[in-house]
This record gives structure tokens, C-alpha cells and sequence, in this order.
């Protein structure tokens, strides 16, 4: 049987909450379509206090950037995009294109063509997150695409050293400090001095993830990437500090970020709440964790592995760890999440930060329908079609001028019986 020990807040205020959102988005993205980049500029003096003579940084101020860096520091940076760049091109290769003859002079095919140009968001004004540029930018570039700009908020009131040396390393081609809805908006929308993109990429806060949905349709989007969620999924081989620690390494992104632990483990169930504070009270974070964990944290005890895998298929968390005794059992039975982290040497951290796979990842249960960022994001597959014969469109196109016929379509039956009486005289 399924007990939940703790629960968060209830979905009604998380549904009051969402309509706010929804409101204020919409607001700002007609405002901004409206006026273009006044309006870009008035948001970011609003929310960031950022008004700079330029929100595209020049080339002597990336370069002064990446001069900046420690040599450690880039080096690490360098180590982190050499992970990520290897299992993208990885993933890369495992797309092709095909052309093949399905019935005699009749060749069907398809391309794997880049998008001509993206935009990659960079959540920076509460933590400087550099590994999104490597996730966004540099996975981008490894599919081909030729235009990549980016954009982030500035930092301490100035655009992060960190971050531009990482987008530049990773090889964006225009770099912006310009952040929230209104970054959205001028990547999507355009304005005076920024060219609009095809499709927009990267998480973000509520309000970011918001404007990506609200703009689908005219740009595309990677996915919605809205406030971080985890989930832990363990039995009773791991302690309750460990978890507590895992759960709280996410819940330290945002207030309204959900951290769930689903256990066999009672004692685990039951130590969890002191392992909790404790951890607490060694991180600089912890207002921010605490808060997301009294509003968002949850503790679910069950009876079985099948029991655990069936809560984690209903939330569909962004991050699951999975520490059990086979974790392997989760990776062959579940099927939606955002990203897996098997066994307990490996934790969420790695995949956010270092290790090559992307941390672009669904959230708010779209991991029902999708995964998460990877090359082939960037990537439209359009299907072609050769008739070789007039035999084979002849025989064609008897088939189609009778289902056509079936639909009342007759606009679509001539244009299979104009061939069909073209070429029949030579077969």
C-alpha cells in the first residue's frame, strides 16, 4: 500500500499560482510585440535593474571575459564541454538519412536537416548556471545549426564572466546580457537589433517556461523546462543523510521546486525529516531549499518496487535517482522521466554539471511525451518522393484515384487521374 508521509502544497494553489503566471507572460510578450525594443529595455531595467548601452556584448568584452577566468577554472569548463560535446555527437550519429525503393520506380527518402537558427536562454540572475550554455549552445553547433545566439541575465549587475567564456567557448555566435520573459520575447519575437530565431531553447523559472509555450507555434521550442524537480527513488541499501542530501541538491534552484523521495524504506521514511534539517544547516542555500522543501517536498512510503515504480510513472519527475538494490529494473521499466540516475555513486549533480548527458530535461509531467535536449532537438527530418516510371505512376495512381474517390476529394482524384490518362498510353 502506497502511504504519503509528507505531502506538498495542494494542486489548487498550484493551479492559482500557474494562472498568475499565465497572466503577467501574456501581458509582457504583447507588450513587447507591440514596442519592440523599448519595451525589452523598460522589463530589463524592471526585473533586473539592466539598462546597458547594448545588450549584445562586443567582441572585446567575450574576450575580456574569457581572459578573466582562472586557468582552473577554464579548464573545467573546457573538461565539462568536451563531455558534452563527445555524447552529442554520439547521439548525433545515430541519426541518418534514408532513400530506398519501396515498390518498382517508386523511392521514398528523408533528410536530417539543422534549423538555420536558434536561441539558447541561460537561466544566470539567481546562480550563474554556466553548464546551460554547454547544454544548449554547444549541443546546437554539434547538430550544425548555423545561427546560435544567446542569452542571459546579468549578475551582481553585470553580465557573468563565467557564463559568457562558456558560451563563446561553446561556439554561440551572438552573445546577449538580457534575461526573464523579456529575453524570451526578443529571441522569438525580434526587435530592432535582434533577428528572431526559429526555435528557443534552455530552462528557466516559471515565467521563462511560460513564454516558451505561450510563443510555440510561431517559434519552436526545445520542451517545457519550468523550475527544477527530483525525485529518489530508493530502498533501504542507502542512508537517510544521502538522500536527504540528493533531494536538497535540486531543492536549492527555487522555492517552488518540487523534491520527492519514494521509498520501501520506513526507517528511511521516518529519518528523512531530521536528515532534512541537518543537511539544512550546512548550506549556504537554505532558505531557498528549506522553503521548497516545506512547500514542494514530499515523502512517499511503499511496500514494493512495483508500488515505487508506479508513483514515479504518475509524477513523471524531471531527475529521478534511482538508488536500490538494481536500479537496472527501473531503467528497463520506466517510462517517464526526464533523466535517470542509476545507483548511488552517481547523483543528479554530475548530469547538471559534467558528465555529457544533456540537463535541458522535461518537467511538469512532460516526460510523458518527451525526453530531453540532445542534437537531434535541432534537427527537422523532411521526407522526399521520386516516381521513376510512368508504370509506377500509373499504378499509383489507380490506387490513390480510388481513395481519393472514397473521400469525395476531387481535386485530389484529377491529379491522379491526369497522370494516370497521361501515361497510360505508354505502358
Amino acid at each position: 500500500m502506497i502511504h504519503h508521509i509528507k505531502r506538498g502544497k495542494a494542486p489548487q494553489a498550484k493551479l492559482q499560482a500557474n494562472a498568475l503566471v499565465q497572466t503577467t507572460v501574456q501581458a509582457i510578450l504583447s507588450d513587447i510585440e507591440q514596442r519592440g525594443e523599448s519595451a525589452v529595455r523598460e522589463y530589463s531595467e524592471k526585473f533586473d535593474k539592466w539598462s546597458p548601452e547594448a545588450f549584445r556584448l562586443s567582441k572585446a568584452q567575450i574576450d575580456s571575459a574569457i581572459d578573466s577566468l582562472s586557468s582552473q577554472a577554464r579548464k573545467d569548463i573546457e573538461f565539462a564541454q568536451t563531455q558534452i560535446r563527445r555524447f552529442a555527437q554520439i547521439q548525433l550519429s545515430t541519426l541518418r538519412d534514408v532513400e530506398v525503393e519501396t515498390l518498382p520506380g517508386v523511392v521514398l527518402g528523408h533528410r536530417n536537416i539543422p534549423m538555420k537558427s536558434v536561441g539558447c536562454y541561460i537561466p544566470g540572475g539567481k546562480y550563474p548556471l554556466i553548464a546551460s550554455a554547454h547544454m544548449s549552445v554547444l549541443t546546437a553547433k554539434v547538430a550544425g545549426v548555423d545561427r546560435v545566439i544567446a542569452c542571459a541575465p546579468p549578475f551582481d549587475g553585470k553580465p557573468s564572466p563565467e557564463i559568457v567564456a562558456a558560451m563563446a567557448l561553446a561556439g554561440a555566435d551572438e552573445i546577449y546580457a538580457l534575461g526573464g520573459v523579456q529575453a524570451i520575447a526578443a529571441m522569438a519575437l525580434g526587435t530592432e537589433s535582434i533577428a528572431p530565431v526559429d526555435m528557443i531553447v534552455g530552462p528557466g523559472n516559471a515565467f521563462v517556461a511560460e513564454a516558451k509555450r505561450q510563443l510555440f507555434g510561431r517559434v519552436g521550442i526545445d520542451l517545457l523546462a519550468g523550475p527544477t524537480e527530483t525525485m529518489v527513488i530508493c530502498d533501504d541499501s542507502v542512508d537517510a543523510e544521502l538522500v536527504a542530501v540528493d533531494l536538497l541538491g535540486q531543492a536549492e534552484h527555487g522555492p517552488t521546486s518540487p523534491a520527492v523521495c519514494i521509498t520501501t524504506s520506513r526507517s528511511i521514511a521516518e529519518q528523512l525529516p531530521a536528515a532534512i534539517e541537518s543537511v539544512l544547516s550546512r548550506l549556504e542555500t537554505r532558505a531557498v531549499a528549506a522553503q521548497s522543501w516545506t512547500d514542494y517536498g514530499e515523502i512517499i512510503l511503499c511496500d514494493s518496487d512495483e508500488e515505487m515504480l508506479q508513483e514515479s510513472e504518475r509524477i513523471a519527475s524531471e531527475h529521478v535517482q534511482v538508488m536500490t538494490r538494481n536500479p537496472d529494473w527501473f531503467l528497463q521499466n520506466m517510462r517517464s522521466y526526464g533523466a535517470l540516475f542509476l545507483g548511488h555513486r552517481t547523483n543528479v549533480s554530475y548530469g547538471d554539471k559534467v558528465i555529457g548527458t544533456n540537463h535541458t530535461l522535461p518537467t511538469m509531467g512532460a516526460g510523458r511525451y518527451t525526453g530531453g535536449l540532445w542534437a537531434g532537438k535541432f534537427i527537422k527530418t523532411h521526407t522526399y518522393q521520386r516516381v521513376l516510371t510512368d508504370e509506377a505512376s500509373v499504378m499509383v495512381g489507380e490506387y490513390c484515384s480510388r481513395l481519393c474517390a472514397l473521400e469525395h476529394m476531387a481535386g485530389h482524384k484529377e491529379q491522379a487521374d491526369i497522370r494516370v490518362r497521361r501515361f497510360a498510353a505508354n505502358t
